[in-house]
């Protein structure tokens, strides 16, 4: 019973060893001291306590006594538990400094706390990049399109890079400049021949203005001639102006068969007219027999008129036709 009681001591006791290394770190504490690092037991448990590891902020702490920077660990503290990144400020602390860079401990926090690697923002302000721009068409007053590409050697800029634009803007107002700059030019010719006229007019209309980034110079890389642009707006414009006139002159022959048509109709009803109107005629002889307006004879005589009418007309076609056939 004492053996087991014994076993039972033991294991409670390596639990609150372990218990104890981990609230309190001995070990945290001591590399501090030797590294120069003021720093009590009080608050290593104090970040065990607000479930800060007190490894990131006493290493942190470390690294910057020793670059010379002045830093608190309640600052580092701060930092971590509105869930900026410590170790990266520290490092572009570091870094500015040795640059000469203008840096403070806030505009770093309230960078890296801004989604931005602000270490490499530093690295960036130190050793320009380089951008290329995707391909950029343009089509020149002659109607020739040409596609560039562009290098932008660009600069971070640490006091614009909360709430400055990023890449993207710059590529945007870039390829925006390159657009402008060739639609200016009279002839693609003149582009091919002095490209860096691009650059320079880009580069003087202010496009980092708003941005993270400082526009250190622009290069067109390359420029290569595409379609002819032009020449394809008025082969499309010919055939669409060949399509209207084709329906216009459709709609005049439309028009001229309905007319035609209307035309025969009249035709017909005048025919039909005329002899409904012949019709009549027995009818009004008749009528004159009846009320005595015209005899036998009178009615005689008008047939051997009408007879001899029609054979002086037969006689007059036959003598036209004989007189063609004898030329």
């Amino acid at each position: 019973m004492e053996g087991l009681f014994f076993i039972f001591i033991v294991f409670i006791g390596i639990i609150a060893f372990f218990m104890f290394m981990y609230f309190v770190p001995v070990g945290l504490w001591i590399t501090a001291i030797f590294a120069g690092v003021r720093i009590t037991i009080g608050e290593l448990i104090g970040m065990r306590i607000r479930k800060v590891p007190p490894g990131v902020i006493v290493n942190s702490l470390i690294t910057a006594t020793k670059a010379g920077l002045q830093v608190t660990t309640r600052e580092l503290e701060t930092h971590y538990l509105a869930g900026g990144d410590v170790p990266n400020v520290i490092r572009a602390l570091i870094s500015a400094e040795k640059a000469n860079i203008n840096l403070s401990f806030k505009q770093a926090t309230a960078i890296n706390l801004a989604g931005r690697d602000v270490f490499q923002a530093v690295q960036i302000s130190v050793n320009p990049k380089v951008i290329t721009t995707p391909k950029v068409a343009a089509v020149a007053a002659d109607g020739i399109q040409l596609i560039a590409v562009a290098r932008i050697t660009v600069r971070a800029s640490i006091a614009q890079l909360v709430g400055g634009a990023g890449e993207d803007t710059i590529l945007a107002r870039v390829g925006e400049g390159i657009v402008t700059s060739i639609g200016q030019a009279g002839s693609h010719r003149e582009v091919l021949a002095n490209p860096d006229k691009i650059s320079k007019l880009v580069l003087s209309r202010g496009l980092d203005a708003g941005t993270a980034f400082e526009i250190l110079s622009i290069d067109i890389a390359d420029v290569d001639v595409g379609a002819n642009i032009g020449a394809k707006l008025q082969t499309d414009q010919a055939a669409a102006d060949l399509k209207v006139a084709e329906a216009r002159a459709e709609e005049r022959r439309a028009m001229a068969v309905a007319q035609e048509q209307e035309m025969i109709a009249k035709a017909q009803e005048a025919r039909a007219n005329v002899i409904q109107a012949e019709a009549e005629i027995p009818k009004a002889i008749a009528a004159a027999f009846v009320n005595g307006n015209l005899g036998v004879m009178d009615y005689y005589k008008m047939q051997n008129v009408q007879a001899d009418t029609e054979m002086r007309q037969s006689i007059s076609g036959q003598g036209k036709g004989s007189g063609n056939q004898g030329k």
